[in-house]
């Protein structure tokens, strides 16, 4: 069977994604320890995170929880195979949120208290961010008059939705538990006992949600990057600016409640957004 380059590009999407994912997550890791004065550990260290996981004996609370940290990865997976295939980003969005949906369900099959905890806090991040997508899809629709991912390269997305851009940075803070949103559970970051969401999650599963976070990093960058996607020069240019701001903030500000996630979220960064669809309906 001949690979078309459709095929060839959602195969490497979905090879090279975590691989990606777990780099930039080890250079986040990296500067984060120098701006803090540390030295930090190695760029590769995910990759050795991810594998020690990996050779740890495989414990579950039940079979639900199980059932439903596969699910988190499948539809992360799903959402980067439609996303490379160019197909409708509705849908893409609808797998994303599965996701993150399978990842509560699991935490809130557990008696824990902290993974209950987390769990509904991860509900309230969700009721922060997902307005921002779909703004964001909303003003991709308004430009190029299609909902698929693939036109997003007819024309820079940034020249016409800069407060989209700005708001999307803000999500971007929340679905990669950077500060001052990272509330539902600790990461690499933010060293902490209690870990919230993923606190009843060990060994091989534990490896599992590591990887779909890989994933994420992936998206959320491959979407940072889509808004210049006529020049991929560019387009790495920004995905990096973007990397550097969400370090600078993840470093200067505290972790805020969640209920202050939820009011800031719906008031600055949603107003925004609304503002620049609002402009780009009236233009």
């Amino acid at each position: 069977m001949t690979l078309t380059p459709q095929m060839l590009t959602v195969i490497l999407a979905v090879v090279l994604g975590p691989i990606l994912g777990a780099l930039v997550s080890g250079l986040d890791r990296k500067i984060t320890a120098r701006v803090q004065g540390r030295w930090g550990p190695p760029i590769i260290q995910p990759f050795y995170d991810v594998l020690k996981l990996l050779r740890k004996e495989a414990l579950g609370v039940n079979r639900i929880q199980i059932i439903y940290v596969w699910l988190h990865l499948a539809f992360m997976i799903l959402t980067v195979v439609l996303l490379a295939m160019g197909q409708d980003m509705l849908m893409a969005l609808f797998a994303y949120t599965f996701s993150s949906v399978a990842l509560i369900l699991g935490a809130m099959s557990v008696r824990s208290p902290y993974s209950r905890i987390g769990s509904h806090r991860k509900i309230m991040q969700m009721f922060a961010y997902e307005p921002v997508l779909i703004l964001l899809i909303v003003g991709v629709y308004l430009i190029t008059g299609s909902f698929q991912a693939s036109s997003v390269a007819q024309q820079p997305l940034l020249v016409k939705l800069p407060l989209v851009f700005l708001t999307f940075l803000m999500a971007a803070a929340i679905k990669l538990e950077k500060s001052p949103f990272d509330i539902a559970t600790s990461h690499h970051a933010h060293q902490e006992l209690v870990k919230g969401i993923t606190i009843e999650y060990a060994g091989p599963y534990l490896a599992l949600i590591e990887i779909t976070h890989f994933y994420e990093i992936f998206i959320v960058f491959a979407v940072v990057a889509s808004f210049w996607a006529t020049s991929p020069a560019i387009g790495l240019g920004l995905a990096a600016a973007g990397f550097l701001a969400l370090i600078v903030v993840d470093n200067v500000f505290a972790r805020l409640t969640p209920m202050w996630m939820l009011r800031y979220m719906w008031t600055v960064p949603l107003t925004l957004a609304l503002s620049n669809i609002i402009w780009l309906y009236c233009a």
